[in-house]
């Protein structure tokens, strides 16, 4: 049976994020997981006037071909890839991971050399094409999720089609807040970080680029941050999942990391210099995005949350580094995860995941469902 709420999300991907005309070429990439929702993306696609190209892809063949990849052969499939991104005008990636584990036994080595020579299409799709980016549902997303695969369908499906023209106005005074903002202070347990925002551009998210969708966005000034971050959610990478991560920065620069696999987690911030520097500061205010399920696509847009990152910043909120990494690790500050505090120039704008200013409370969950 057709389900109307993959027609809704496939209409909102195509004229609200990317705001597909007449003509343009569309890429969609998926899993094969993901497959009803690119078949309701290439009907929408066609009665848009649009042209739909879709690339479907495998887990167990993608951990086959990055086992076995060399140098020669990512460079020769850049040029492959960077051809193919030149000829399209916008871009849908549709994640669907069955297991998350899939690509934990793919050495770091490869994951760092593939990052690198992947920086010219990150950097072509990211700043010179529409994009966007979400996840379908699977059963190991579910499990994740600790749900039914049917409940989180329908949790997915919620969160993916919230109001996102109604989140964009409530995100405005924050924007306005941040583009005139000096000096940031976090607190949480194990947290207490200072950084500068200055003259770094806020970007508001409310559907564009991710779908589940909602935070605003910038980065501190390259060399600004100090103090140390204890992030209290699951942070996954490349199919390994960190917990009880706790950076400690000194102007800027990440000089002691931990975890329950700190060496690891250290061979990860060795990929290159701007690993270890921060490229992005975000404040997630989704209401319907409560707890994490060690998937960043919904935990960094968690209400009462921020995320602080490590590595690339993004061109629209750009503070110089650049690295062959972007990893989102996400702290939440509701009282149920320990609380905490957001100051912006020595004013509290945020107290235990709730806005106190009147012209934030809008963002606040009774506000934006």
């Amino acid at each position: 049976m057709r389900d109307e709420r993959l027609t809704t999300l496939a209409r909102t991907l195509l004229t609200h994020s990317l705001k597909v005309e007449k003509g343009q070429k569309v890429l969609i990439t998926s899993f094969l997981a993901g497959k009803p929702l690119v078949k309701e993306l290439v009907q929408e696609t066609y009665k848009l006037g649009a042209f739909p190209y879709v690339q479907l892809a495998d887990e167990e063949i993608s951990r086959a071909l990055m086992m076995g990849s060399t140098r020669e052969h990512s460079e020769a499939q850049l040029k492959w890839d960077l051809t193919r991104i030149e000829d399209i005008d916008a871009y849908i990636s549709i994640q669907c991971k069955n297991n998350d584990a899939e690509f934990s036994e793919v050495p770091s080595e490869i994951f760092q050399m593939k990052a690198e020579i992947n920086k010219p299409v990150q950097n072509m799709i990211i700043n010179d094409r529409q994009w966007v980016l979400l996840n379908y549902p699977t059963t190991g997303l579910a499990q994740m999720a600790k749900m039914s695969l049917e409940k989180f369908t329908d949790f997915v499906l919620d969160v993916c089609n919230v109001d996102y023209k109604a989140m964009a106005e409530a995100q405005k005074p924050l924007h306005a807040l941040m583009e005139r903002t000096d000096k940031v202070r976090i607190t949480s347990p194990g947290t207490d970080l200072t950084f500068s925002i200055k003259g770094i551009p806020a970007v508001m998210c409310a559907g564009e680029n991710n779908i589940p969708d909602g935070e605003v966005f910038t980065a501190p000034v390259k060399d600004s941050v100090n103090g140390t971050i204890t992030y209290n959610t699951p942070c996954p990478y490349h199919g390994t999942t960190f917990n009880n991560v706790k950076l400690t920065f000194k102007d800027g620069k990440i000089v002691e990391a931990t975890s329950d696999n700190t060496e690891k987690l250290n061979e990860i911030f060795n990929t290159d210099e701007g690993a270890r520097y921060v490229g992005e500061f975000a404040i997630g205010v989704n209401p319907l995005i409560q707890h994490p399920m060690g998937d960043i696509l919904f935990d960094e847009k968690i209400g009462g949350s921020i995320h602080f990152t490590p590595g690339r910043a993004y061109q629209d909120a750009y503070n110089g580094n650049e690295s062959g990494i972007h990893w989102d690790m996400v702290l939440i500050q509701r009282p149920e995860y320990g609380g905490g505090e957001i100051y912006f120039d020595d004013v509290l704008i945020r107290k235990d995941g709730l806005f106190v200013l009147p012209e934030l409370q809008g963002l606040n969950p009774e506000n934006l469902k």
